[in-house]
């Protein structure tokens, strides 16, 4: 895959739409909308804390224990490292197809190809469960667990909300990011809340749990594929703040303001997670009975039990708080995803029906409304197929993540490769944090796929294996006959050839004014 020759590229510029006036980049999308606080609360609502709490804690003390905590924070080691690789990758190119571009410059076209489908995929497969449960908790805002029991109606109104969050996403990036903003003020309001009423409960006395420090402690972990499943669930919790970076192109100041609004991210993250996640488990514990975060009947909604017992006739705030959370990343996942497969169709790796520019609104409208048909119909088909595979979707998106952060880090080394002794600061930034970045996400990936073809692995079973298997490899190795598919057509020919992206191709962003 990689080694692919550089060949002399030609003026891609030619391929993109005219920029109507000096705020459009050289792609058609529109620059300079947004500043540092909008692009890291974008980060922040793509990973929106409290879905991915609420949506996979339970998982994570399942399998893990009362090493959660020190999980997390392992999970978060190697996403910081990834970040410091993107920054430095979009400090030199900063492009919409981020992954997809990096990768192709440094490792050749079909590498590139591949970390551009390991982001696309990852994006499908995760609206399913965000899809899920902002449609589950405004039913349960609205009509109690009678509505929010019913599959159909579940299933119903997921797509209905598809369909709006890719409306907004459609309509102007400056519009999503109005929207976020709104989002995650409610999402701070409610965890802010809700960790007063667990700490004041458990100053009270009426707590499962001591704190201890040997949740932080790794190596207290007796099980060490429980410990790693961990960590992969933990990854899912963390990704996400790389869609400040997919859009790079319409930021201020494109060179510097996403890497740092994704470095502000991942690190408010952590704090959020660490800290929610030890009080809920002072609080309830990790017993598999009762209220305990660790039983199979409510891992999918750990947070709903507890409303009550924290905010009392309030509890409903939480509900909201969670279903406005799994909305906020239902829409900031269109917006990376369609602009990395809009980059895909500039330089010619998808057909040029992606590159299609909105005259209007000045966003990718094909590739948003592309994306959000697929996840559409890829959450229906798996609603159908079996109610339960949209539990180990969380898995399965973070095997595709793994994977093309794996590439990244790798595509920073080798994108620097000749200036990377050049200062102390290339040797840390360039090389040691990226090598140690991709060794960690192909030993999570590696390890991970290997105990997933298990087929008692998840909660379901496909094709005589595990369906977070067959949905995560699978939709990977899916990938690969669709790009030696689409390298036939002679449209392709150029991106496969190294003509239309390579080490070489100018970078489409002007500086910011």
């Amino acid at each position: 895959m990689g080694g692919d020759p550089h060949l002399p590229g030609e003026d891609v510029g030619s391929m993109t739409p005219s920029a109507p006036d000096h705020g459009v980049t050289g792609k058609g999308l529109a620059a300079g909308k947004l500043g540092l606080l909008p692009s890291t609360v974008i980060g922040l609502g793509s990973t929106a804390p409290l879905y991915s709490l609420a949506a996979t804690l339970g998982f994570v003390v399942m399998a893990v224990g009362a090493q959660a905590p020190i999980a997390l924070i392992v999970a978060f080691v190697p996403m910081c490292l990834t970040a410091f690789a993107y920054r430095e990758l979009n400090t030199a190119v900063p492009d919409a197809g981020t992954a997809f571009t990096w990768a192709a410059k440094a490792l050749g076209p079909r590498t590139g190809w591949f970390a551009g489908w390991g982001a696309f995929v990852s994006g499908v497969i995760v609206m399913s469960s965000q899809t899920q449960v902002a449609s589950r908790y405004l039913l349960l805002l609205v009509g109690g667990e009678t509505l929010a029991d019913s599959p159909v109606i579940v299933t119903s109104l997921g797509a209905v909300i598809i369909a709006v969050m890719t409306w907004v996403s459609f309509r102007a990036v400056e519009a999503g990011a109005k929207a976020q903003y709104a989002l995650m003020a409610l999402q701070y309001m409610a965890i802010i809340a809700f960790c007063i009423g667990l700490w004041l409960a458990i100053s009270d006395d009426r707590h499962a749990l001591d704190f201890s420090w040997e949740w932080f402690n790794p190596f207290a972990a007796d099980n060490p594929v429980g410990f790693m499943q961990a960590v992969l669930l933990a990854i899912f919790m963390y990704w996400g703040w790389d869609t400040c970076l997919s859009l790079a192109e319409e930021t201020k100041n494109p060179r510097t303001t996403p890497g740092l609004a994704a470095l502000l991210s991942t690190v408010c993250l952590l704090v959020t997670y660490v800290g929610m996640t030890a009080l809920a488990m002072m609080y309830a514990g990790v017993g598999t009975e009762g209220k305990g975060l660790a039983n199979p009947d409510g891992a999918e909604d750990v947070f709903f039990s507890l409303r009550e017992d924290t905010l009392g006739s309030y509890g409903w705030v939480l509900v909201f708080a969670i279903f406005v959370s799994a909305l906020s990343t239902c829409q900031t996942t269109i917006l990376p995803q369609a602009r990395a497969t809009f980059a895909m169709g500039i330089y010619k790796a998808l057909p040029r029906r992606f590159a299609h520019i909105n005259p209007k609104y000045q966003t990718p409208g094909f590739s948003t409304i592309f994306m959000g048909v697929v996840s559409a119909a890829f959450y229906v088909g798996m609603t159908i197929l079996s109610g339960d595979i949209l539990a180990d979707t969380i898995e399965s998106t973070s095997l595709a993540v793994a994977m093309y952060y794996a590439l990244t880090s790798l595509a920073c080394i080798l994108y620097f490769r000749k200036h990377l002794f050049d200062s102390a600061r290339n040797v840390v930034f360039r090389l040691v944090m990226p090598l140690l970045g991709g060794l960690m996400m192909t030993a999570v990936f590696v390890y991970s796929a290997i105990n997933m073809f298990d087929p008692d692995y998840g909660t379901t079973t496909l094709l005589g294996t595990s369906g977070t298997f067959v949905m995560g490899v699978g939709s990977l190795a899916l990938g690969l006959v669709v790009m030696f598919v689409w390298m036939r057509f002679a449209e392709a020919r150029p991106y496969f050839e190294g003509r239309t992206l390579n080490r070489d191709t100018e970078v489409l962003v002007p500086e910011t004014p």
